[in-house]
């Protein structure tokens, strides 16, 4: 990769390998040495964007979810769309009800290994593959059960259209969660969906915010800021904290790249968005890829012969891998399955919803915000919406790429080695002294001293009073500077002797010869006058 390459260069470079059209949906991403995740910008260079040291570690993701993934057209793109999926539900960021898990696990298992055959499946077949984040024996029973009554004779390509369209129905599809704390201090994931932004707590959906009605986003530091116009001209500003800046900004960043790619009609209408109000402070950015209905429009004048799929070598399932690829983590006992399972938990586990002992709220602090008279039993039964049977705590593990098969095995040695609880009862008797956990209680800590109860809205206001007053008084200050500046300029150009071109040509101005004959010189003789007055005055005394 030559050094000035740009990020669109290696994305076009690996979608013609792929050999795939439909590429506005997917993107690079990537995680620096601090562990946050990047999207990696096509107009920027590539080496730029890296802060660690060569080679570079990437993954071809999805990005903007379609909005129906059954409608494109083709189905290469598909298939790329249901390993995202796929991946998404090992992972725990597609919550749903046990019923619609074994049917989506069923639609896998059909799509892996085919039709159910007694000489090849024996008993307990489905308990090979690994399709959730925790399993159950009940569960995969009726996974099993799905499998051998149902889905017989649908091919790999039909198996996948139907896991497609069952996920699209669910309420936490396309969500690419980002943990957060609300002002109270809960922990809260935020993310951006192809039909709006979302708030999940516990195994709720708290807030459901459309496209249309989301008018701004900015971020200042940890804080994320959303401002909403709903009907009736209600307003309403959500208020949440990241865990780092850095954090804060990828969140703003990935907020304006959705509004943009799901809600404008043309790439034309993109604008350059900036974090402040203020031209001189905070952060700039701008979307530079096509929205989704032009990728549409676009997609439907596709004609050529549709390419061939290798799905057994082109995207080996990692998540779920095929019977030529061996059971997943077929050496390791059920009994120790999620506790392999909590060992890869880097990313998100200093925010799970265990660290607090307290329970999650039904509704967050956006209800504070609402109209006097309603009352919130009414709104929360209407806007908060039931997902899953469990809470929704996503493992969302920060490295690059998924962990290879026996890669979890030697995690697992590791953490014995070092003293670490390999069962479940184990590990939560551990979790408080960890520093994962230590971490989360010194920033819930941190923030309940900054929000503490029904004070916290106040305390968020009287934070964004004194950020004003900062902004204005860095505005007094340039401006100060910007007339010292001009001020000294002038003295330059009036009294000193210096005679290069520059000056030599403003000097020879008529506008100049006016000021400085008219206005300039007669200031000069009254303001050394008044210097002579006061001296004259100090002798005297």
């Amino acid at each position: 990769l030559q050094r000035d390459a740009k990020g669109q260069y290696l994305f076009d470079l690996l979608c013609h390998h792929l050999n795939l059209l439909e590429k506005d949906y997917f993107g690079i991403r990537f995680v620096d040495p601090d562990k946050q995740r990047h999207w990696l910008e096509f107009t920027k260079s590539v080496v730029k964007q890296m802060r660690a040291q060569p080679p570079f570690t990437m993954c071809f993701r999805v990005k903007f979810y379609p909005t129906d993934p059954a409608a494109l057209k083709e189905e290469i793109t598909r298939y790329l769309v249901f390993l995202q999926i796929k991946r998404d539900l090992y992972h725990g960021r597609l919550l749903c009800k046990t019923s619609d898990a074994a049917l989506l696990a069923a639609y896998i298992l059909q799509a892996e290994i085919g039709d159910y055959d007694p000489g090849k499946h024996p008993e307990g077949y489905s308990s090979k593959f690994q399709f959730f984040p925790k399993h159950s024996e009940k569960l995969e029973r009726k996974i099993a059960e799905i499998h051998k009554s149902e889905l017989s004779g649908q091919t790999p390509a039909t198996s996948e259209l139907n896991f497609l369209r069952k996920a699209q129905t669910l309420e936490t599809y396309g969500v690419d969660p980002h943990p957060c704390k609300d002002v109270s201090g809960n922990a809260a994931f935020l993310a951006f969906t192809p039909f709006g932004f979302v708030v999940l707590q516990g195994n709720k959906r708290v807030h459901f915010i459309k496209w249309n009605e989301v008018t701004k986003m900015k971020f200042e530091g940890k804080t994320f800021y959303l401002y909403v116009s709903q009907k009736e001209e209600k307003k309403i500003v959500l208020t949440y904290f990241a865990p780092t800046p850095e954090a804060c900004k990828h969140l703003w960043k990935c907020g304006i790249e959705n509004q943009a790619f799901y809600k404008l009609e043309k790439s034309s209408q993109v604008r350059t968005v900036s974090s402040s109000n203020l031209f001189f402070k905070g952060s700039r950015f701008r979307y530079s890829g096509r929205v989704a209905k032009e990728v549409m429009e676009s997609s439907a004048k596709i004609k050529r012969e549709p390419p061939e799929i290798h799905r057994a070598g082109l995207v080996p399932s990692r998540s779920c891998p095929s019977i030529t690829h061996g059971p997943r983590l077929s050496s390791v006992p059920r009994t120790r399955r999620r506790a392999v399972h909590i060992s890869i938990m880097e990313g998100l586990e200093s925010l799970r919803d265990s660290a607090h002992s307290t329970p999650v709220r039904s509704a967050s602090h956006g209800d504070a915000f609402a109209a006097p008279g309603r009352s919130s039993r009414a709104e929360s039964s209407e806007r908060v919406a039931v997902i899953a049977d469990e809470n929704y705590s996503p493992a969302d593990s920060v490295l690059p790429t998924p962990v290879a098969e026996h890669s979890l095995e030697l995690m697992l040695l590791s953490r014995q080695a070092n003293g670490a609880p390999c069962s479940i009862e184990e590990e939560k008797e551990s979790e408080a002294g960890t520093p994962a956990a230590a971490e989360a209680e010194e920033l819930g800590g941190e923030l309940r001293a900054l929000c503490p109860g029904a004070g916290g809205l106040g305390a968020a206001q009287a934070e964004q009073v004194n950020k004003f007053v900062l902004s204005v008084l860095r505005l007094l200050l340039v401006t100060v500077g910007l007339l010292f500046v001009l001020l000294l300029l002038l003295i330059i150009l009036t009294e000193s002797d210096l005679d290069t071109a520059f000056f030599r040509d403003i000097r020879q101005t008529p506008e100049f010869e006016q000021f400085h004959y008219q206005y300039f010189c007669p200031l000069r003789r009254w303001f050394a006058c008044k210097v002579r007055a006061v001296v004259n005055l100090l002798i005297d005394t």
